[in-house]
């Protein structure tokens, strides 16, 4: 039961709220990006998507609370993120640097450290996992740089200054490698030190894979951004899994 509730807590609350929210504050932005979604198309009329993204918002935390107090405290923090990261008056994604690191926090360290806790019964996990989540976190700092490529017209437009709109499509991609590349050569030295041998190297040879895949990203990053979204970032998610099933019955070991 428990671990159903972490999966509809995590995906259709959670992310389903923070989604919601993120359409309806952009709905300006999606209108010249991306017309079809159902917000800024007008399908959904009024201040209807409002009224979802504060119901859905609120809806999460009870589910939450049932789940332990580390699972509500992180769901808690999670949707503070979503708002401040597209509601004003802070509206993160202003700034690019702001906003990325919201993202990558709430979307894979939070989501990673949530999930931990309701298999550990609500409470909080032990050092490892949560020095791999924040590593992780960091590297999607990267993924969220490159998810901007797609919005570089509008979000100029609007005053919207993501790191492409700040950097330009060619200098925000090789920042972006670098951010995600990081964190997992970090991941890869701890895995080997908890001796964790073989998924450090699985770790390792989906980063060298990355690397191939990031320098064809470089040869035309605007183009190939969406490319990469499904090739280099599905190797990192990859990552992710191994490291993950290399911490699980670890515990502590700092």
């Amino acid at each position: 039961m428990a671990l159903v509730a972490g999966v509809l807590l995590a995906g259709p609350l959670v992310c389903g709220a923070s989604q919601v929210v993120n359409d309806w504050f952009d709905r300006e932005v999606d209108a010249i990006n991306e017309p079809d979604r159902p917000i800024p198309s007008g399908r959904v009329p009024g201040n209807i998507g409002l009224y979802y993204a504060i119901g859905w918002s609120l809806l999460a935390l009870p589910v939450a609370w049932i789940l332990g107090p580390a699972v509500f405290w992180a769901t808690l923090l999670g949707l503070a993120l979503a708002w401040a990261y597209s509601a004003p008056p802070l509206r993160l994604k202003l700034n690019g640097w702001w906003g990325n690191a919201a993202c990558g926090f709430a979307y894979e360290g939070l989501a990673w450290v949530t999930g931990a806790a309701v298999m550990l019964g609500g409470v909080l996990p032990p050092a490892p996992i949560l020095m791999l989540a924040v590593l992780y976190s960091l590297g999607a700092h990267g993924i969220m740089t490159l998810n901007d490529f797609k919005a570089i017209e509008g979000d100029r437009r609007l005053g919207v200054r993501t790191i492409p709109v700040q950097l330009g499509p060619e200098r925000a991609a090789k920042l972006a490698c670098v951010v995600m590349a990081v964190p997992q050569l970090v991941v890869v030295a701890l895995l080997a030190s908890w001796d964790r041998p073989w998924h450090a190297a699985i770790v390792a040879a989906l980063l060298v894979l990355q690397g191939f895949a990031m320098k064809r990203l470089l040869t035309d990053p605007k183009g190939l951004a969406p490319w990469y979204n499904g090739t280099g970032v599905l190797l990192y998610v990859l990552g992710m899994m191994t490291s993950a099933a290399a911490v699980r019955g670890l515990g502590s070991v700092l």
